[in-house]
Parts: C-alpha cells; sequence; structure tokens
C-alpha cells in the first residue's frame, strides 16, 4: 500500500494557511488519545483550560497500565504521530513526527530531565513509566513554553513525588509485571499519606530482563550476514530507582520537594562486549500560591538539580568512556488577572548544564551549556471560540572547554563560545462548532540554538558506526509551523484528523561527506557533518473509536492512520529515519469492567529513504490483550494478559539509525502478565 501525500497534503496545507492568517495560536492541548486515559493535558496550557489547538494524548489510570513497557519510547509507540527510535529493548526514545533528539523536549514533572540520551542512539532515557501516574505527549512545537529543544513535541512525564493536593490517611498501589519477549521481571510501589497539611510520597521499582527474543533473522553487521539468530545479542539489562517527597499542601497552594535515584545497567547491542553502568540523582522543589492579592492570580515556581553519569565497561570490567552531565534548571510563572477579556501567564526560564565525556570513544569535549528565557501567553474567549497568541525571547550560551593540556590526541581544538538568541511565536484559534465538532488552527514560528554536540563533536562514534563532525559556525535553527484539525465528539465514540506542514530554513542535519575515515583497527568508517539546510516536513493524522454496540456489554471499533513525508530541500533527498504509513485497526469489547481487545497494525515499506540508507521492509503485527478489575480488594486493582506480534512476524523499525537495524528486530511473539493493587 502506498499513499502519495504530496497532492492532498499541498491542497490541504494550503486552505490551512488561508485559515490561520486569520487565528491565533492556543497553547493548551486536546487530548486524543487510547479509552481511560485523561481528557484535560495541564502541560501544554498552565492556564488550566482545555481549549486547545495543539494535538495531544495522555495516558493515565488503567489506560496507562495496559501500555506500559520497559522503556518510554516503547509505552508511547503507536500513539497518533509518536514512534520510537529502538536501539534494542533497554535504549528507546520517542520520536514525534519524525523528529528526535534535541527537537523532542522530555520532562520531569514539568522540569528539566538530564540525561545523555539526546547524545546518542545506544544511550537509554533515565526515566522509568513503572512509577508514572500520567505522562503527557503533545505533537508539534512547544517552543513557546519549554524552548526549541522542543519544536517537535514534547513528552512530560508525572509521578506526583511532590504533592500538590491535600492528602489523609495512607494508600497507594503496587504493581508486579512478569513476561514478555526479553521475559521481563518487575515490580514497583508507591505509598502516600499525610495529614493536619503534611503530605508525603514514597516509590521504588526493579526491572530485570534476558536478551531480547525475536523471530528467526540473520543479522548485518557492517553490512555482512551473520550466522541466524533468535535472540538480539547484548540485550539484557536492570534498572532499580526510588523517591521520597514531601510538602505542605493547603487550599491556597502548596510547597514541597523530592529526592530520587536512578540506577541501570544494560548491554549495547552494537557493542556485543560493552555494557553501560548508568546512575542518575535528582533534587527537586516546587510551590505554588493561589489568591494572591492584587494583579496577579497565581505564582508558581519549580527548579532542579540532576547528577547524571554513565560508564561504558568492557566484558572484563575496565572503563572505555565515561560520560558526565550536571544540570540545574528554574522555571516560575505568573498568572496575571483577568484584564479586558484576557488572561494571561508571564513566565521566566534558566538552565545550566555541564557536560563531560573522558575516555577511548569521547568524541565529543567537555561543554557547558546555559540559558535564560522570558515567555507570555495570552488567550481570549468568547463562547465558543477561544484565541491566543504569544512569544520566547531566549538566550543561550553554548561553550567547549577544548582539549585537555594532558591531551595525546588534540581534536578538539582551544576553549571556545557561542551565543545565540532564539525567538518563537504563536498564533491560532479553536471554535466548538456544535454537535460536538471543534475546529483547531495554528501558525507558529520557532528557533533553535544547535546543541553542544552539533557545534563541536569531532571523533568516531561507535554506535553509529561513523566520524562525526560538529560545525561551530551553525547559526540558530529556523522554522515556521502550520496546522489545522476537526475533532468530534459524540459519548463514547470521537474522531479527529489534523494536517500539519513545517518548513525549515535552516534544518541542522548529521549527513554524510562521502568520505572515509581511518579507524584505530587500521580500516575505515563514513565521514558524517552536522550541516544547515532548508527542509520540509508534512503530514497527516487521524485517530478515532466507534461505539457499534452497547446492550448488556460494549463493543468499540479504533482506527488510525498517520503519514509523513520529510524532504531536503537543497539535496532534493528523503529526510532519514522516518517512520512510514502506519495503520491501526482494533477491536474492543468490555463488560462490567471486563475488557478483550485485538489489534492490528499495519506499517508500510519505508522505500523514502536518503541514498546513504536503505528501506526497511513492512509488517504487521496482532497483539490480543485481556484485563479485569480486581473486585476483591476494598481500592481495586488491575490484572491485564497480554499477547504481542500474535503472529510471531519479523519487523524492523524504520527509526532505528542503519547500523543497528539489522542487528535489532523488534520483539516476537510473547506473553506477558501484570497485576496491579490499589490500596
Amino acid at each position: 500500500m502506498t499513499l502519495q501525500l504530496r497532492s492532498p497534503l499541498h491542497a490541504a496545507h494550503t486552505a490551512l494557511a488561508l485559515a490561520a492568517s486569520l487565528s491565533i495560536l492556543s497553547l493548551s492541548a486536546h487530548a486524543q488519545s487510547a479509552p481511560a486515559t485523561a481528557s484535560v493535558v495541564i502541560t501544554g496550557n498552565p492556564l488550566g483550560r482545555e481549549v486547545g489547538a495543539q494535538p495531544a494524548s495522555v495516558l493515565a489510570g488503567d489506560g496507562l497500565a495496559l501500555r506500559r513497557a520497559a522503556t518510554l519510547g516503547e509505552t508511547l509507540d503507536g500513539l497518533p504521530g509518536v514512534s520510537a527510535s529502538w536501539f534494542g529493548p533497554n535504549s528507546s526514545r520517542p520520536v514525534i513526527r519524525g523528529l528526535d533528539g534535541d527537537r523532542v523536549r522530555l520532562l520531569d514533572n514539568g522540569g528539566a530531565s538530564v540525561d545523555a540520551s539526546n547524545l546518542s542512539f545506544d544511550h537509554a532515557v533515565a526515566m522509568d513509566p513503572l512509577v508514572a501516574e500520567r505522562i503527557e505527549v503533545l505533537r508539534g512545537p512547544a517552543a513557546l513554553l519549554y524552548g526549541g529543544s522542543a519544536t517537535g513535541g514534547l513528552v512530560n512525564t508525572i509521578d506526583n513525588r511532590i504533592p500538590r493536593v491535600p492528602a489523609s490517611g495512607l494508600g497507594g498501589r503496587a504493581e508486579v509485571r512478569l513476561g514478555g519477549a526479553a521475559a521481563g521481571r518487575s515490580g514497583a510501589a508507591v505509598v502516600e499519606g499525610g495529614g493536619g497539611g503534611l503530605a508525603w510520597h514514597a516509590d521504588a521499582f526493579g526491572r530485570r530482563s534476558d536478551d531480547l527474543r525475536v523471530p528467526r533473522f540473520t543479522p548485518l553487521e557492517d553490512g555482512q550476514p551473520q550466522a541466524p539468530a533468535l535472540r538480539v545479542r547484548n540485550s539484557a539489562g536492570s534498572a532499580s530507582g526510588a523517591a521520597l517527597g514531601a510538602g505542605w499542601v493547603s487550599e491556597r497552594g502548596f510547597l514541597g520537594a523530592s529526592v530520587e535515584r536512578y540506577d541501570s545497567r544494560y548491554g549495547v547491542t552494537a557493542e556485543p562486549d560493552v555494557t553501560i553502568d548508568m546512575q542518575r540523582r535528582r533534587l527537586a522543589l516546587a510551590g505554588e500560591l493561589r489568591q494572591v492579592a492584587g494583579a496577579v492570580n497565581k505564582l508558581s515556581f519549580q527548579a532542579s538539580r540532576t547528577e547524571y553519569e554513565h560508564r561504558e565497561l568492557a566484558s572484563d570490567g575496565t572503563v572505555g568512556t565515561t560520560f558526565k552531565s550536571t544540570g540545574n534548571d528554574l522555571r516560575v510563572e505568573l498568572r496575571h488577572a483577568p484584564l479586558a477579556g484576557l488572561e494571561g501567564v508571564f513566565g521566566v526560564q534558566t538552565e545550566a548544564m555541564r557536560f563531560s565525556a573522558l575516555g577511548a570513544e569521547a568524541f565529543v569535549p567537555g561543554t557547558r551549556t546555559r540559558s535564560q528565557a522570558a515567555f507570555l501567553l495570552e488567550e481570549w474567549t468568547a463562547g465558543p471560540l477561544a484565541l491566543a497568541a504569544g512569544a520566547r525571547l531566549e538566550r543561550v550560551r553554548v561553550a567547549s572547554m577544548g582539549d585537555a593540556a594532558d591531551a595525546a590526541d588534540a581534536r578538539f581544538g582551544t576553549p571556545q563560545e557561542r551565543s545565540f538568541t532564539p525567538r518563537s511565536a504563536s498564533l491560532g484559534a479553536s471554535a466548538a462548532l456544535g454537535g460536538g465538532l471543534q475546529w483547531t488552527a495554528s501558525l507558529g514560528h520557532t528557533e533553535r540554538a544547535p546543541a553542544y554536540y552539533e557545534l563541536y563533536a569531532n571523533g568516531l562514534h561507535v554506535a553509529t558506526g561513523a566520524y562525526e563532525r560538529g560545525d561551530s559556525t551553525l547559526a540558530t535553527e529556523r522554522s515556521a509551523h502550520v496546522e489545522t484539525g476537526l475533532a468530534w465528539k459524540q459519548g463514547a465514540s470521537r474522531l479527529s484528523a489534523s494536517v500539519y506542514r513545517t518548513r525549515f530554513a535552516r534544518f541542522i542535519s548529521l549527513d554524510a561527506t562521502g568520505f572515509n575515515v581511518p579507524d584505530e583497527a587500521g580500516g575505515v568508517v563514513p565521514e558524517y557533518a552536522f550541516r544547515a539546510s532548508r527542509a520540509v516536513l508534512q503530514g497527516i493524522e487521524i485517530d478515532g473509536r466507534w461505539r457499534v454496540f452497547q446492550q448488556g456489554f460494549a463493543l468499540d471499533l479504533t482506527g488510525g492512520l498517520d503519514a509523513l513525508r520529510g524532504d531536503n530541500l537543497d539535496t532534493r533527498q528523503p529526510l532519514p529515519r522516518l517512520a512510514p504509513l502506519r495503520l491501526r485497526a482494533g477491536l474492543e469489547a468490555s463488560w462490567e469492567g471486563l475488557r478483550a481487545g485485538m489489534l492490528l497494525q499495519r506499517t508500510e515499506r519505508q522505500t523514502r529513504v536518503p541514498d546513504t540508507d536503505r528501506a526497511t521492509p513492512g509488517h504487521t503485527l496482532v497483539d490480543l490483550s485481556v484485563s479485569g478489575p480486581l473486585r476483591a480488594l476494598a481500592e481495586g486493582g488491575l490484572w491485564v494478559v497480554k499477547l504481542a506480534n500474535a503472529g510471531n512476524a519479523l519487523a524492523y523499525n524504520a527509526g532505528t539509525v542503519q547500523t543497528l537495524r539489522g542487528l535489532a528486530p523488534l520483539p516476537g511473539r510473547a506473553l506477558s502478565a501484570g497485576v496491579q493493587v490499589r490500596f
């Protein structure tokens, strides 16, 4: 099956451009995800209203429990417009509308999440879905509130580690999961309590997994076929973590703090003798004061300090390379009282991160990134119409420490620093048209400062099998985004559709130069360089649910489609690692809390790839699930049994970097079960 996007999307985008020129962007989000998900997105709109133009998905409650996987990328993969980078079962980062890395912002309770997952595909995200209470995904630019690193969208993981609502007595949940293609064993417990204005939270989790089991395949290493295999080599892993949080909560607000740790140890599929030992420590503070006197209705702040380190260990235990990141962030928001029909929020944000890489595979020098920003969002509503406008101004400084004084291999030169002033603005509108129908449109301009590795990389990156060169003369990345959509909801049935187009005046990408560079083993590796070029991304997303029967039990049909096309306008080549056309169709039956479902997911062959890549075959996956409540417990609970990839189809992820795609297929047929108990 082939979908030609150019003609229909061109017509849709033309109509959208005319509509958007008359409207202004609302940054709140309309939830359009699976059943049993929450319906209000707090990440996209600090005003707390659901009037929005930005597509979003929210996972919470049973909906999140049914989708939980070992990584954040796997948990979210398959939501409209969302795929995953997939570097094996331990390293899977969300990809939103074909954009990843420093164009998708990962947030931890609304604050910065510091790790090294944006630097390399083999670096895991330092957050585990086991203890998350809610995950919010915004698709499309969210740079106005969260900076240029949210050009493609953002993911906010919320875990209530800093209590925000009054608590009394004792409660919580415990969860155990077994099985899956990696023979996973995982468990988590969350306990919360309080009284007299005091609230506290504690959680802990742990997981272990074996090498990933896949259908029989022929691994490709350096383009050469290897002996057939049934498992992905060196893909076993383990992770554990814990957190404590407490605060004072009242009707007028809250003030609290939390401390947490995250530890993980997992194999690197691209390097059969390498294991990554990861640690993250985080301290967070947050507070909010409501009913403030004068022109200010609400004052809120959040701050955090994160220390991250991971060591790449050889089979004999020696340390090859050590990556360290230390980050601090502070965000303050002021919500003003209604003024001439306008309600709005003014905010300031500051972030600082120090990064270092020491060892044989350090292809980036030590760096320091600092940013300060101010942003403003104003909304105006009149009956069914909601209008909003906003702007953000940033100042970003990215410094390279250069080569160490005793460096044996001088590659990074003398210390240097670049400064950037990214500016972002957005316009849009949403309107209720009656009969459960809502129209939205948006128009925005986003700028992003180049990341430290895009500026200063200069060395062999083993995970990608290439010699990567940064460009310290790069300017800010600039893009313009236009989008429109319709959403309909009537009872248990809903349907949403949107089309979008993002055009980059300077799209920073890692491209092959056509040259080879000698490596230490006496061979050669291809040279890749970060370059800025003109590019365009355009796509369509459709998602829906139809209640076809409800008489004693309910029967629902679900379905969706997302398609994406991206082109480098300077080289006239397709952009790399884009998800192909994906179709979803499902059938769900429910009766008195029991639920049974079947989901068919068809992913088409991806043939639109640059000359330096290979086509990825299409595949069809069938997943089956049964779940139900634990009625014998006073507070209830949930049990779930899932059979993933029931047909045991051999499948590859087109978003995986080419050097690993042939080594790590998607999981094979696997049975898993889980129980969640609430108390």
